[in-house]
């Protein structure tokens, strides 16, 4: 099997590409090799590469930013997954498509399933679902929340950082969802094309926590590893008091049960797979 991957460079592309199925060889495309704005460059490099699958792993994802340039984020978070849409069936190819939590107004109490109603509150979460329309029926759709991984810019390495340099640090405590691993994310999405799947899933990791809880968590464990050296009062805050130009929803958790009975299995827990995170940069060093 060929497959295409877009974001090739990001977090997520990193992981698909580590964790990819035997036998899988992989077109990795970062922006420099394929802006996926570009109809025409999406159209020639698909026809020349006739994969069987395009993994979309590209993004904007700058949620606050995204309030103030919109049609940037419209651009490549939904016009250029049209793009790769229309290139995919031409060539007879499927379209596996990465979305969000952010399509949901946050104010359920319960995980929100496929199909509930989405309500995004800002510009990222409605550029999102503009791309899964343009992703079309016959795309596998999977939305997943809060991913971190052992590469690129994340919560989890601003809290070790902070933690090391800082006295104290600040972490709001009232908003609720599920912390992600990419590679465990990578991993669902190899597991969902395998099984044919189309329309929308959901995958996160296991369980629910806050900012603050997972906070918590990430000095608990690299300490334990020896990551850092001490430990620094974590102070919890309400979202009011770290106000942001994007409103984010306050309870994001998401129902994977139809995902996790494709898949034969539950996902890990979000704390052994931060473990896990916290242990591949102990050996990266």
């Amino acid at each position: 099997m060929k497959v295409l991957i877009t974001g090739a460079n990001g977090q997520l592309g990193h992981a698909l590409q580590a964790t990819a199925p035997t036998g899988v060889s992989i077109v990795a495309t970062g922006s420099a090799q394929l802006d996926i704005c570009d109809a025409a460059a999406v159209d020639a490099l698909v026809a020349a590469e006739r994969p069987d699958a395009i993994f979309n792993a590209a993004a904007y994802t700058a949620v606050d930013r995204a309030e103030s340039e919109e049609a940037l984020a419209a651009r490549l978070n939904g016009d250029a997954v049209g793009n790769l849409a229309r290139a995919a069936a031409k060539a007879s190819a499927r379209l596996i498509h990465v979305s969000t939590d952010f399509v949901f107004d946050g104010l359920s109490g319960i995980p929100y399933p496929p199909d509930a109603p989405t309500a995004p509150l800002g510009a990222y979460g409605r550029t999102k679902l503009q791309g899964e329309l343009a992703a079309g029926p016959d795309a596998l759709i999977v939305r997943t929340a809060w991913v971190y991984g052992s590469q690129g810019g994340n919560f989890v390495r601003t809290m070790l950082r902070l933690m090391a340099e800082r006295e104290e640090v600040r972490v709001v405590a009232d908003q609720i969802g599920t912390p992600t691993f990419a590679a465990s994310l990578a991993e669902a999405l190899w597991g969902l094309n395998a099984a044919g799947a189309k329309g929308i899933f959901h995958y996160t990791d296991s369980g629910a926590a806050s900012w603050y809880d997972f906070a918590v968590a990430i000095q608990e464990e690299a300490l334990a590893l020896g990551l850092l050296e001490r430990a620094v009062p974590i102070i919890p805050i309400a979202t009011i008091d770290y106000p942001t130009p994007a409103r984010r929803p306050h309870y994001s958790v998401l129902d994977k049960r139809t995902t996790f009975a494709l898949l034969g299995q539950a996902a890990p827990h979000w704390r052994v797979n931060l473990r896990r995170m916290l242990k591949e940069i102990l050996k990266d060093g």
